[in-house]
Formats: C-alpha cells, sequence, structure tokens
C-alpha cells in the first residue's frame, strides 16, 4: 500500500488530485470553525457533557456540532436525501426509466433531483438542531421562533446551516471531478479523523477517571479486532459462476463463449443501515427535547419518560438498535440488488448460471444466496452498532466514544479511496494495492 502510495505521487497528474483532495480537506476544516453567531460557546459545551444523543452526533459531523459551525449539518441531509431517492426509483415510474434508459443524462436528472430535495431536509435538520439549543436548560441560543420578533434571526441561522451543507457537497463533488475517492465519503472520512486525539483522549480519562493499563489494552485489541473484521466483511464476497453461450450467425461467431462469475458481497449495504437505524432512533428523544420544559405536567412527565426510555446508555435502547440495524441491512440490500436486475441482463445477453435454468429460478437462486450472506453481513454491523455501549459497560468507562461505526465509515472508504488511487496505477502499468 505505501508503494502504491509512493508510485501515485511521482506522477504528477496523481500528485495534483491528491494535493486537491488534502486542499478541500483544509477548506473544510476551516469551515468547520466558524461558528454561527449568537451561539453560548460555554452553555454549548455544558449541553455536549448532559447529551449523550449529541456527543454521538457530533462524531458524525466530525467535531462540526460542538462548535455548531455553519457547516454543523455536515453532508448527512444529502446522503438521506441520496437515499430516499434510491428507495423511490423501483416505485416511480418516471425515475424508473430514468435509470434504466436515462443513461448519462438520467443519471445527471436523478442527481438533481437528489440536491433540490437536500435543501428542505437540510432546512428541517437545522431548524431542529437550532431549536434544541433554543430549548435547552440553559438555553444556549436566546430569541428564537418563527413567528415572533426573532423570525429574521431564525430564518438566518437556518439558512446559513442550509448554505454550509450545500457548499459541502459542492466540495464533495470537485473532489469526485478532480481529486482521489468519493468527494462525500472524502468530507465524512476527514471529519471522522479529526476527532481521533480527542477520542483517544477520552479512552484514556474516561469519566474523569485515568483509565488503567489493563482497559487501554484491551480496548486497543478490540479496536484492532474490529478493524479486521470490517476489512473482511467489505471486501468478502461470493462469487457466483457465470458462463455464456457462443452466438455463431453463418461461419462468423459473433460471440465466443467465456466464464465470469457475479460478485456478491456479504455487505452490500455498506454503513446505511447503521445511519437509517441512528436516523430513526434519535427522533423519539428529539422530539421529547422540545417538551421537557413544557408547563403542562404530564406533556413534561411524557417527555421525561421517552428520553429515559430512548436513553442510549440503556440497554433497551442498544437492544433496539441491534434489530433496527439488522432489518434495514436486509431491507436496503433487496432494494439494491433489485434495481440491478442481474437475472434479467444475464439472459438478455445470453448468460446462465451452470445447473440452474435462466429467468425466474436464477432470480430466485440468486435472492436465496444472497440472503444467506447478507446473515453474516446484518449480524456483524448489529455486532458493531452495539459495539461502544458493550465496551463501556464492561470496562465501566460512561465516556468512551470509540465508535465502531466510525470506523466502519473509515475503513471502508480507505479501502475504496486506494482502489480508485489503484485503478489510476493500473492505467499507467504501476502494480498497485489490490491484486
Amino acid at each position: 500500500m505505501l508503494q502504491s502510495v509512493v508510485n501515485a505521487w511521482r506522477i504528477p497528474d496523481i500528485r495534483r488530485r491528491i494535493l486537491f483532495t488534502l486542499a478541500m480537506l483544509v477548506v473544510f476544516r476551516a469551515l468547520a470553525g466558524v461558528t454561527l453567531p449568537g451561539i453560548d460557546i460555554a452553555r454549548l459545551r455544558q449541553l455536549f457533557e448532559q447529551n449523550q444523543i449529541l456527543n454521538l452526533l457530533n462524531v458524525f459531523s466530525g467535531g462540526t456540532l460542538s462548535t455548531f459551525s455553519i457547516v454543523a449539518l455536515g453532508v448527512y441531509p444529502y446522503i438521506t436525501a441520496s437515499i430516499i431517492m434510491q428507495l423511490l426509483v423501483p416505485i416511480i415510474p418516471r425515475l424508473t426509466e430514468l435509470s434504466k434508459e436515462g443513461g448519462e443524462q438520467g443519471r445527471i436528472k436523478i442527481n438533481r433531483y437528489t440536491h433540490y430535495l437536500t435543501v428542505p431536509l437540510a432546512a428541517l435538520q437545522g431548524y431542529g438542531q437550532i431549536a434544541i439549543l433554543a430549548n435547552s436548560s440553559p438555553p444556549v441560543i436566546t430569541g428564537f421562533g418563527l413567528f415572533g420578533p426573532y423570525w429574521l434571526k431564525t430564518v438566518a441561522m437556518v439558512a446559513a446551516m442550509t448554505a454550509g451543507t450545500m457548499l459541502l457537497v459542492w466540495i464533495g463533488e470537485l473532489i469526485t471531478e478532480q481529486g482521489i475517492g468519493n468527494g462525500v465519503s472524502i468530507i465524512i472520512f476527514g471529519g471522522i479523523v479529526s476527532r481521533l486525539p480527542e477520542l483517544g483522549r477520552n479512552i484514556v480519562v474516561g469519566g474523569g477517571a485515568f483509565a488503567s493499563f489493563f482497559q487501554i489494552l484491551a480496548i486497543a485489541a478490540i479496536t484492532c479486532i474490529t478493524i479486521a473484521g470490517i476489512v473482511m466483511i467489505t471486501l468478502g464476497e461470493r462469487r457466483i459462476p457465470v458462463q455464456y453461450a457462443r452466438r455463431v450467425r453463418g461461419n462468423r461467431i459473433v460471440r465466443g463463449g467465456g466464464s465470469t462469475h457475479i460478485p456478491l458481497k456479504v455487505n452490500y449495504a455498506g454503513m446505511i443501515p447503521l445511519i437509517f437505524a441512528i436516523s430513526i432512533m434519535i427522533v423519539p428523544s428529539t422530539v421529547a427535547s422540545f417538551f421537557v420544559n413544557a408547563h403542562t405536567a404530564w406533556v413534561r412527565d411524557a417527555a421525561l419518560f421517552v428520553q429515559t426510555l430512548f436513553n442510549p446508555k440503556s440497554w433497551l435502547y442498544q437492544a433496539l438498535y441491534f434489530v433496527m440495524v439488522v432489518a434495514f441491512t436486509y431491507f436496503y440490500t433487496l432494494v439494491i440488488f433489485q434495481q440491478q436486475n442481474i437475472s434479467e441482463n444475464l439472459q438478455r445477453q445470453g448468460g446462465f448460471i451452470p445447473g440452474i435454468r435462466p429467468g425466474r429460478p436464477t432470480s430466485e437462486y440468486l435472492y436465496r444466496v444472497l440472503n444467506r450472506i447478507t446473515l453474516i453481513g446484518a449480524l456483524f454491523l448489529g455486532v458493531v452498532a452495539v459495539l461502544p455501549f458493550v465496551i463501556g459497560e464492561a470496562f465501566n468507562l460512561n465516556n468512551v466514544l470509540i465508535s465502531s461505526t466510525a470506523l466502519l465509515i473509515v475503513v471502508g472508504v480507505a479501502i475504496d479511496t486506494m482502489r480508485q488511487l489503484d485503478a489510476q496505477l493500473l492505467m499507467r502499468r504501476y502494480e498497485g494495492f489490490i491484486k
């Protein structure tokens, strides 16, 4: 891998791409330090010490939420919009037609619709986060509301956060076009990596007391095992052999017979089920936070009960989180696999799986194999989701934020980036990282 990086640095074009990617990451981290006006930083830090949900979201935002910068939302509204569009493609005939027959123009139109959907999602999420800070005790933001004397201030803050998200999306697309790797993933990667020093400090000093040498050694070993597992699951695949019939017209062979394989991944869904599950799990607590200071007693008590029930430190929360991750892994994998129409494409191109009839039997066989290998990936993602909680309970470290979900993102993005870097090298006849 290191030799691959060295070879890439010697090529001017690839070196320019790497430097451009690093420059865009510097711009992103500079934007992360621009705090929105009207934020009480001291009260914000106090709120983060008390709210585990905000701490969890802060890890994924790359620390931009703890400073409540103009890019506090990150690129997650765009990711949410992309997921929604992927789910709508098989449902809406117009989108299905664009994805199948639109070619490059169809892809551009679907991407444009994704951008349109990102704006209201970012505005809604930004308003919700501002409302949480305004309703906290003590309030981090004074003067909030769409109806009243502070409506202009509220609109300006929401607009600034929405613009910050769209700016990051634009930077991500620039990285994809002129840099190395997927731009949006690189931004998420950069944000998480920037938090590693603080995460390490939280491991060493958990709950205000220094962790013992045994605890640190055990956590380091678990982290290494988790990374190894992530690499194996990310690269793991079941190869289904495929043969193609030889087509002859007269005395001329139009298409020669050959063999290849269909790679069915163990983890088709990537990190999407984790984002799905955590987005739903934080909704009850987020909604309840609006009513914890209500004047009506039963409303206030109900809000406190919901916050207690959906406390990330509870076993019930983690059990629900595990089940939802497994369920969403199956759901998202089936949605994505269905859109590929592998059995129809094989039949159209004259390909077949040995021992399996073309058409519906091939489709049923592929789904049967996919369900079996997805079980491994789904259970692994579920374990990854609840692993930080288990570590914290086992070693009595309350502030351990070594998010294995973040590790999944970091390792996945690193592997994908190295693959793309290797592809650039292979085009120039270099021996790369992937054999």
